[in-house]
């Protein structure tokens, strides 16, 4: 006779969860794929912040319309319905600890981000900012085991690709500096660095939690949604209304991005850990904002940023390339 086993319980930081599978073959490329398309919402997010004239309302429309496809889509998912009404029977009894499935605040700070800064600074220099906060968080997280794969402590590897990524950073900004931007532009997209550093790391905790990565990515939505509305609406009551809303539907497709990269980071934080997560998607990134810099004339595509962007291509692939896995003990 048989019986279904306990759900295990979540794991206090710290402690160690048992140890995740390998990742499929698949899971890199495809954190390099969705790091191509965080740089492609990075663009757009900002090109829909200057035809409103107001970042706050170009990120709550990036998150809501994410928000409206994901509603959209459980519709024809019951299972994930079922798992998300669990999770938040588990949320309310205390059974999952609130401040882990507030991720979506990580997700809103790198969005409201992207239509405060990338129009001013470039893709390339804002996804290097990034960079700096999520490398470092990415380090912490899995070290301290707040990451559903449990503590991952530091080798030479990681610690040499950490260390490179910082330097190629501080390359790459020592040409952003130089323009007429304010220093808090350089500063928010660290800031959302490290939100991101942790949003990977609790939303793989409720994915591992709940049985599904897309109740995680609903979470997100809903958190971040929530905050950015109120964000926008504080800010037309301070400095008024935005401008109307553009006609150009490509401009509203930040928010279906936004979905397929959460939902992949939830399903691969586990498996790949958060930092080698974070250097897969940062490969990504910066081949996508270098380019898209390159075709769009961005005038900020100095020699330091170029440089910068290229050890930090090296340092993600130092990381997540060539990390190798430890074997399970029997």
């Amino acid at each position: 006779m048989t019986s279904t086993p306990p759900q295990t319980p979540p794991l206090p930081v710290g402690i160690p969860a048992p140890a995740p599978l390998h990742a499929p073959r698949w899971a890199l490329p495809a954190a390099v794929v969705g790091g191509v398309m965080g740089a492609l919402q990075s663009r757009i997010n900002a090109d829909l912040a200057a035809e409103l004239e107001d970042g706050f309302t170009a990120a709550a429309i990036s998150f809501g319309s994410g928000l409206v496809i994901i509603l959209l889509l459980l519709v024809v998912m019951p299972r994930v319905r079922e798992l998300s009404r669990g999770f938040w029977r588990d949320l309310r009894s205390g059974g999952f600890p609130w401040p882990l499935a507030l991720g979506g605040l990580g997700g809103a700070t790198f969005v409201l981000g992207q239509g405060l800064s990338v129009g001013l600074i470039g893709v390339a220099l804002f996804i290097v900012c990034v960079v700096a906060g999520q490398t470092v968080t990415g380090l912490v997280v899995d070290r301290v085991g707040l990451g559903p794969g449990g503590v991952r402590h530091l080798t030479p590897t990681r610690v040499v690709g950490a260390i490179m990524m910082v330097a190629s950073v501080a390359l790459a900004m020592s040409g952003g500096i130089a323009t007429e931007a304010p220093w808090y532009l350089l500063a928010l997209p660290m800031v959302a660095g490290v939100a991101m550093g942790l949003q990977q790391a609790v939303n793989g905790r409720v994915s591992q939690h709940s049985g599904h990565f897309m109740v995680a990515t609903l979470g997100n939505f809903i958190v971040g949604t929530t905050a950015l509305v109120l964000a926008a609406g504080i800010h037309a009551l301070v400095v008024g209304a935005p401008q109307p809303l553009p006609t150009n539907p490509l401009l509203y497709c930040g928010g279906a991005i936004g979905v397929v990269f959460i939902a992949m980071a939830a399903h691969l934080a586990g498996p790949l850990g958060v930092l080698t997560l974070a250097m897969a998607t940062i490969s990504g990134q910066i081949i996508g904002s270098v380019a898209l810099d390159a075709l769009g004339g961005q005038g900020h595509l100095t020699p330091a940023t170029i440089g910068g962007a290229v050890l930090t291509l090296l340092a993600a692939l130092v990381t997540a390339g060539l990390r190798r896995r430890r074997p399970v003990a029997a």
